[in-house]
């Protein structure tokens, strides 16, 4: 059985690092590239970078920081904020990531995985999805929503049903972001993640609310706390 992956997530606002709980009350703890290069040293598996209101800004990522971040680590790096074109997706690929995540754009122009999937390949195209738990409706049957622009705005599509679109597209993978759960530390949104994971073919990172749960059947854990390694192990926080 392969191993799940640990992989801390960099929240970046304005150059710097951010923690926020449930997409709110975000204060600045931090330089990025010292995080960054700090989960290096400590083993991680891969690294996220998020420009978080790159896209609630409609301006570009900061290139410069993912450049810097990326000359300090020698992991797979992911990064998503602001990332609306086939030539904003090579621009982060060349600055020296491995993947790029797609959110907010993928759902007012769904044909931008597909045409990011055949410039570089699935395995280069993450679906991030920012959720939130609603009351199940005929536009939401799961009772999960999608919600973009940094969580805030809900545009009334049903998790589940993008969930499977994005794979048919073209995703590699889906990064599934629970809002409810975010910051809490208190476990995962688990049926958000077995909903999910169940249902698709490509691997699913859970994120949200890193703790203490080890059932969800996700391929891997994404983690946004930067002093989450004094505090846990790794075997306190993977579902099984």
């Amino acid at each position: 059985m392969l191993s799940k992956r640990i992989i801390p997530c960099l929240d970046v606002r304005d150059g710097k690092l951010t923690k926020g709980i449930k997409f709110k009350g975000n204060v600045d703890i931090g330089d990025p590239v010292e995080i960054a290069t700090f989960y290096y040293e400590e083993g991680a598996d891969e690294l996220v970078f998020y420009d978080i209101t790159a896209s609630s800004e409609r301006r570009d990522i900061m290139i410069d920081t993912v450049r810097r971040v990326a000359e300090k680590i020698f992991i797979p790096f992911s990064v998503g904020g602001g990332i609306r074109t086939v030539e904003d997706m090579r621009r982060v690929l060349l600055a020296g990531a491995e993947k790029v995540s797609i959110n907010s754009a993928a759902i007012r122009d769904p044909g931008l995985i597909h045409r990011g999937a055949e410039a570089f390949g699935s395995q280069a195209i993450v679906l991030g999805m920012d959720v939130k738990k609603v009351t199940p409706s005929e536009k939401t049957p799961s009772g999960y929503e999608m919600v973009i622009d940094g969580g805030r705005t809900s545009v009334g599509l049903d998790a589940f049903a993008w969930a499977r679109e994005g794979e048919r597209l073209g995703a590699g993978e889906i990064c599934l972001n629970s809002i409810d759960a975010d910051g809490t530390q208190q476990g995962y949104e688990l049926p958000l993640t077995k909903l999910i994971a169940s249902n698709v073919a490509i691997p699913v990172i859970a994120s949200g609310g890193a703790g203490y749960s080890r059932r969800g059947g996700c391929s891997a854990c994404r983690i946004h706390h930067p002093l989450w390694h004094l505090h846990h192990s790794t075997d306190k926080v993977l579902p099984s």
